[in-house]
């Protein structure tokens, strides 16, 4: 198993470099480089003697717990893999290469119509990809259960129908309120003193950077090696403080789950993430539940305010105030805790109607388009800020969406259990003590790694299975205080 991880960590390496340093030219050696090294780990991993070892091993009886729980989920895997053919795993691998390029320019032109072709390749691969997994309702099941085991659409869709009905019914009470005034937040922040600060707030997290780094890149991102190797990237625009301080809050919470998984573990399933909305859950929990609080920025705003003397002038009240405005926008990474999940929905529905040819990726543009429109009452003015914000799609991460609402109802659930654990929590991060809550993660969410079904590691931390209303209290709670309502 680390012989294979090897090989698949190589190819996360040359991933995490071609999106940070790759020169273009190279891109089309680096496609059949990543080609190379999927199709011999999955060659590795699908050979007929490693089954006959899993059934072995199943049935052996002297094995430890921890033991017992890899050869479960190592097993599982291997039947799933086995159901790809090596010629499938290399022409995705290679697909998805000429994709991500294909979106860099078309971003870079700001024209979808540039993208499309790729986009349109892709998708009938995914398509292929759920038929060779098999699925009884739903394609969009068979992608979603990658990403989130044992999710199905029927699940989903109950999940956004309390959505748009309930987190609509708070949104319109914002709507009715006053809004904060946030032009304070938009100047000239210089490039070099938002990076210090973003090292320094990552820092403060406990991000280790003997055993990590941070990078620039289009659409920040964490990727990981091995739980002493692991890279976060973050983006900076001068005119906006607030990209770079959330993407580093947001990624560093991404960082602080894959450092604190079993090092010892590697290769393995109890040395990977539980799935990837459990990950979603660790990065939104820092980035929200702590990084716009209060007390987080009773700590740390006197710091902005030092280093940014244009805030000197703005109380700490207003700014709170200002970082947790609700307002529709274009951009679901940067969009509010509220308005998020609507970003989140319409590419969810996006996907289900693209993998059942119910909608064209000639039309993805307009459908898209119509669905800010709706949801969000927002008009889309061009691509760049429309349908090719997204780096997902072209990475072939159909299904992976949804992870990110279902990581903050998560976030919430497992932030309330933590309050209960950990009394005074509040004060503790307003006086910069954040390692009793980074503790209480690692203890109960990081350690255990696929040693539990996102739904049982829930229940197992919360003594409950995942419930909305937890989101739904939190929000409430918080911006009924900072609207009146």
């Amino acid at each position: 198993m680390r012989k294979i991880a090897d090989l698949r960590y190589a190819g996360a390496v040359l991933e995490w470099d071609q999106e940070t340093y790759l020169p273009p030219r190279g891109a089309e050696i680096r496609a059949g480089q990543l080609a190379t090294l999927a199709s011999e780990a999955h060659e590795l991993f699908t050979a007929e003697s490693m089954g006959t070892l899993l059934e072995r091993l199943n049935a052996a009886t002297a094995l430890t717990p921890a033991q017992q729980a890899n050869v479960m989920r190592t097993r599982e895997d291997y039947r799933s893999q086995c159901k790809y053919p090596p010629a499938f795993v290399r022409e995705l691998s290679l697909a998805t290469s000429a994709s991500y390029h294909g979106w860099m320019k078309a971003r870079k032109e700001n024209d979808f119509r540039l993208f499309e072709p790729e986009l349109a390749r892709m998708v009938t691969l995914k398509q292929q990809q759920a038929a060779l997994l098999g699925y009884q309702d739903h394609p969009y099941d068979a992608l979603a259960d990658d990403f989130e085991k044992g999710m199905t659409v029927k699940q989903l869709d109950e999940i956004f129908l309390e959505v748009r009905r309930e987190l609509k019914a708070v949104l319109e009470k914002i709507r009715m309120a006053p809004a904060p005034d946030d032009s304070m937040l938009r100047g000239h922040f210089d490039r070099d003193a938002q990076w210090d600060f973003g090292v320094m707030l990552l820092q403060s997290m406990g991000f280790d950077f003997r055993s990590g780094r941070q990078d620039i890149s289009e659409h920040p991102f964490t990727t990981s090696f091995n739980a002493r190797d692991v890279r976060l990237t973050t983006r900076i625009d001068e005119a906006d403080f607030g990209n770079m301080t959330w993407s580093c809050i947001h990624e560093g919470g991404h960082g602080l789950y894959e450092q604190g998984l079993s090092f010892e573990a590697y290769g393995l399933p109890l040395g990977e993430a539980a799935s990837l909305a459990i990950h979603e859950s660790q990065s939104r929990l820092w980035e929200n539940n702590v990084g716009r609080s209060m007390a987080f920025w009773t700590r740390y705003y006197p710091d902005l305010q030092k280093r940014f003397p244009a805030l000197d002038q703005t109380g700490l009240p207003v700014f709170y105030r200002a970082i947790n405005k609700v307002s529709p926008s274009l951009i679901r990474t940067e969009a509010d805790e509220v308005t998020y999940h609507f970003h989140v929905m319409i590419r969810y529905e996006l996907e289900k109607k693209l993998l059942t040819g119910e909608l064209r990726t000639a039309d993805v543009k307009a459908a898209w388009n119509e669905l800010y429109h709706t949801y969000l009452g927002v008009e889309v003015p061009d691509d760049k800020s429309g349908v090719l914000q997204d780096v997902h799609w072209s990475h072939g991460s159909f299904g992976y969406f949804p992870t990110y609402s279902l990581g903050s109802f998560y976030a919430a659930q497992f932030y309330a259990a933590a309050e209960r654990a950990l009394p005074g929590l509040a004060e503790k991060i307003s006086s910069g003590d954040l390692g009793g809550l980074l503790g209480w993660l690692r203890e109960n969410i990081h350690c255990h790694g696929r040693r539990y079904y996102p739904g049982e590691l829930c229940e197992r931390v919360t003594g409950e299975k995942l419930r909305f209303r937890y989101f739904l209290d939190y929000v409430r709670k918080k911006y009924g205080a900072i609207y009146g309502f």
